[in-house]
């Protein structure tokens, strides 16, 4: 009959419905699955690109930092190398007739602090000096 023909459509359309609402649910598990799958490989790449960024940066800095003591240490050396010099110079040069020039220096981490004291016939003439030192920080 009419009716149960009406019936067994009805049955048929609930049970497609049902078949149809369980693959779309599945399929939105899959696909729920699948982006949390893409945000960790996504994660793990980032991850390992900050690493591989952390450590040329690490590198560099110290590199740059090396080249920096280099430098500091080679001014360092030129300047007391000079210093050496004038201070054995003033050790050991004394004027019988004009006088005698003595001095000494400190040098700290940013200037070389001179003091000269020359004695001549009228009186001592003393000399103090603050030179920078050319590092840059």
């Amino acid at each position: 009959s009419q009716e149960d023909q009406k019936i067994q459509a009805w049955w048929r359309g609930t049970l497609v419905r049902r078949a149809l609402l369980h693959a779309a649910l599945s399929a939105l598990v899959i696909q729920c699955w699948w982006r949390m799958i893409l945000a960790k490989m996504v994660d793990r790449r980032r991850r390992v690109i900050l690493k591989q960024f952390l450590k040329e940066e690490r590198a560099a800095v110290r590199l740059q930092s090396w080249v920096r003591m280099w430098r500091a240490r080679q001014q360092y050396c030129q300047v007391l190398s000079a210093v050496r010099v004038i201070q054995a110079f003033w050790r050991s040069h004394t004027c019988t007739y004009r006088g005698l020039i003595k001095g000494h220096y400190q040098v700290t981490t940013r200037e070389l602090h001179l003091e000269l004291q020359i004695v001549l016939g009228s009186g001592p003439c003393i000399m103090t000096e603050c030179i920078p030192l050319p590092i840059k920080q």
